[in-house]
């Protein structure tokens, strides 16, 4: 009997045994199996999530692997209360030579002296307006890494970098700051770090004599003051007061002594949007009034060689000079100036011999705008004297180009004909060879 209770006690014992382990692993296999449908189907979500994440990393990734426009299409904010600041002023300066352009500048930010490829003989070339704005067409074919090659073509540019000094019309503030002029129609500004084209044109002096350079206030004059600065790049025709802005910049070679002025009497009305510096306010040197002007280029004559006129009048868009160009041209050239050089109407006017002194009356754009219209380089070749350290003009040249596309190129063959035949019929009495070479016997 005992036998038979302890056989059916281990026989329950057993089978309770086996079936709690059966149930078990049924559990573990049903909970293995639902855990496993769990997370394929959370999988699944997770997968579709993950698939969800992967699209959208793949749409950041082709977002910025898209080229960036060559030009910005949103219009940059003005800073508020000096915020980025340091990043738009100091961008300039990143170039090798700025550090040492900067002490040339302290020590005597109206001297510069130049090394020329002849001796005894210093080659300049002027070009007439410039506009960097990006919110204009003109910038379109400059590339992400701000180089103008696309811009200017090879020969021009190789040119432009081949001469002693590159002088050209600056017609924008360097700013991403100030407030545009309420009452002018057209206002125009670049970022600063635009300035490094100037450095790859070749550029040696700008004049920001003009109508536009206090198109955004005084906060974006004067960044474009500091801007040029921090590049090492001369400026003359504005400044912080009257004396900066009417100050001649001296270029020295080999003794002869070489001043360049800057004016403009653009604009002309009684309450100008581009303000004239005074004693005590930045501004630009405005010569409607042209007293202050020809003192100034009988000072620089007192003590230079040559004196070269930069200045910035006439109509736009007139072919010829008007009256108030005529009237100052043989005031300027009295008071001393060896050189006129115009700028301002947008295209070409006559080139004239004034009381024995050339004078180009405007060369119009130069790398302005998408138009299609002729243009050209004046280049001027100033040669020592025969005694002493006194200089005269040697030669005169007018090389014709083309502004169209947003570029500008030199005109070759029968266009670079079309162009000077063009100047020798608005200029009367001025003789100009097929070269472009400039009678300055008159």
């Amino acid at each position: 009997m005992r036998m038979t209770r302890r056989v059916i006690l281990i026989f329950v014992f057993t089978f309770t045994l086996v079936v709690l382990v059966g149930v078990s692993a049924l559990a573990l296999q049903r909970y293995m199996a639902g855990g496993t449908a769990g997370t394929r189907s959370t999988g699944g979500t997770e997968t579709a999530a993950g698939q969800a994440d992967a699209g959208e990393i793949a749409q950041k990734t082709a977002e910025f692997a898209e080229p960036i426009p060559e030009r910005a299409e949103v219009p940059e904010t003005p800073a508020q209360d000096g915020v980025g600041q340091a990043e738009e002023q100091e961008d300039p300066a990143a170039d090798a030579d700025a550090q040492t352009a900067e002490e040339e500048v302290r020590e005597d930010p109206f001297t510069r002296r130049v090394t020329p490829a002849e001796a005894d003989a210093v080659t300049m070339a002027f070009a007439g307006d410039i506009l960097f704005d990006s919110s204009y067409s003109i910038q379109a074919r400059v590339p992400k890494d701000g180089s103008v090659t696309g811009q200017i073509g090879a020969s021009l540019l190789e040119e432009m970098n081949r001469v002693d000094l590159m002088v050209v019309n600056n017609e924008f503030p360097y700013t991403s700051r100030g407030t545009p002029q309420p009452e002018k129609i057209f206002t125009f500004h670049a970022h600063p770090r635009t300035v490094r084209q100037l450095k790859e044109m070749g550029v040696d002096l700008v004049s920001l004599a003009n109508n536009h350079t206090f198109d955004y206030g005084e906060q974006g004059f004067l960044d474009t003051l500091d801007t040029l600065d921090r590049a090492g790049i001369p400026r003359i025709g504005a400044g912080r007061d009257i004396e900066e802005a009417s100050h001649p910049m001296t270029f020295v070679s080999n003794g002869m002594r070489i001043a360049v002025i800057a004016a403009t009497q653009i604009e002309r009305f009684g309450n100008p949007n581009t303000r004239g510096a005074t004693e005590s306010l930045p501004g630009v040197f405005r010569c409607m009034d042209d007293k202050r002007l020809c003192e100034r280029v009988r000072e620089a004559k007192a003590d230079h060689d040559f004196v070269i006129v930069f200045i910035h009048w006439g109509t736009e868009n007139t072919e010829q000079p008007d009256w108030l160009q005529l009237q100052q041209a043989p005031e300027i050239a009295a008071a001393g100036a060896d050189l006129i050089i115009g700028a301002h109407s947008h295209c070409l006017q006559p080139i004239s011999i004034v009381s024995g002194v050339p004078v180009v009356y405007s060369l119009g754009n130069f790398l302005f705008n998408s138009k299609t219209l002729d243009t050209g380089l004046v280049e001027c070749v100033i040669e020592r004297a025969d005694t002493g350290s006194a200089a005269r003009l040697r030669s005169l040249t007018f090389l014709p180009c083309i502004q169209s596309g947003c570029a500008v190129r030199f005109a070759e063959g029968e266009e670079k004909g079309r162009i000077l035949q063009y100047m020798r019929d608005i200029s009367p009495g001025t003789a100009i060879d097929a070269d472009g070479g400039i009678d300055l016997a008159g």
